[in-house]
C-alpha cells in the first residue's frame, strides 16, 4: 500500500501480513509512516494505491464504522470517557454493537480481571493512574472480541517501570486471546520484548521485515542505527 499527500510520499509500497497470535512491530523514527499505516488499516485514511485485506476482506469494500468497531485500537492518550465508569468504558464497543447488557457487563468484568483492575470497575477514570488508565484502554480494545488489534505507541508516555509492566501484561493477554496485532513504537527494546516480527520503516519505505530473533543481524543503515542505541 502507498499513501501520498499532495507531492509528499508518506508511505511507498509497503506490504506485510499478520496472522492471529502474532505481533508485528512497526519500528521507526517520528515521521517514518508508522501511524499512517495503522490509520490506513482501519480506514481513518484511504491508500493512494494498493489494497488492504482484513480477514480476507478488502477494507475499501467495508463500512468504515463497522470495520473500526471490530478492530481494537489503543493510543497513547487513553481516550476514556470521563463521566463513565471504568466498566462502562470497557463495554463501549459491545454497547454500540447491541450486545445485551448482561453480556457486556460479563465481558467487561472478565477483561478488567485480566488486567488487574477488577476492583476498580465502578470508579471514574480520573481516579486511576496513567498506567491503570492504559490498562483500561487495552481491555476496551479487546472487549468486542476483535481479530485485529492496532497499537499506536500506547506505552510511550508511561514511566519505565509501568511501561515494562504494561509490556508484560500485553504479552499475557496476547497469549490468552491470540489476536493479530500491529504495534507501533520507536523503542527497539520494546520491539524486541513484544514483537514476533519487526519491520523498520524509514521515510515511508520498509527497510526490513524479519523475525525478532534475526533482527540484531540485519545489516541495513537505519536498522543498524536502532541497534546502536542499545549497545553498551
Amino acid at each position: 500500500m502507498s499513501y501520498r499527500v499532495a507531492n509528499r510520499q508518506i508511505l511507498d509500497q509497503i506490504s506485510f501480513e499478520v496472522e492471529r497470535g502474532e505481533t508485528l512491530v512497526l519500528l521507526g523514527r517520528s515521521g517514518s509512516g508508522k501511524t499512517t499505516a495503522l490509520r490506513l488499516i482501519n480506514r481513518l485514511l484511504d491508500p493512494s494505491s494498493g489494497t488492504i485485506f482484513v480477514d480476507g476482506q478488502d477494507v475499501a469494500q467495508l463500512d468504515p464504522i463497522s470495520l473500526r468497531r471490530r478492530t481494537g485500537y489503543v493510543i497513547q492518550e487513553f481516550g476514556l470517557l470521563p463521566h463513565w465508569t471504568v466498566e462502562q468504558n470497557v463495554a463501549l464497543v459491545p454497547r454500540l454493537l447491541g450486545w445485551p447488557e448482561e453480556k457486556r457487563k460479563e465481558r467487561a468484568r472478565e477483561l478488567l480481571d485480566q488486567v488487574g483492575l477488577g476492583e476498580m470497575a465502578e470508579r471514574p477514570p480520573r481516579q486511576l493512574s496513567g498506567g491503570q488508565r492504559q490498562r483500561v484502554g487495552v481491555a476496551r480494545a479487546l472487549a468486542a472480541e476483535p481479530g485485529l488489534l492496532l497499537f499506536d505507541e500506547p506505552f510511550g508516555a508511561l514511566d519505565p517501570v509501568t511501561r515494562h509492566e504494561m509490556q508484560q501484561q500485553f504479552l499475557r493477554l496476547q497469549e490468552r486471546y491470540r489476536v493479530a496485532a500491529v504495534f507501533v513504537t520507536h523503542d527497539l527494546l520494546e520491539a524486541l520484548r513484544i514483537g514476533t516480527r519487526i519491520a523498520v520503516l524509514d521515510a515511508g519505505k520498509m527497510e526490513c521485515l524479519v523475525p525478532r530473533d534475526e533482527f540484531m543481524q540485519v545489516d541495513k543503515p537505519v536498522t543498524r542505527s536502532f541497534i546502536e542505541t542499545i549497545r553498551v
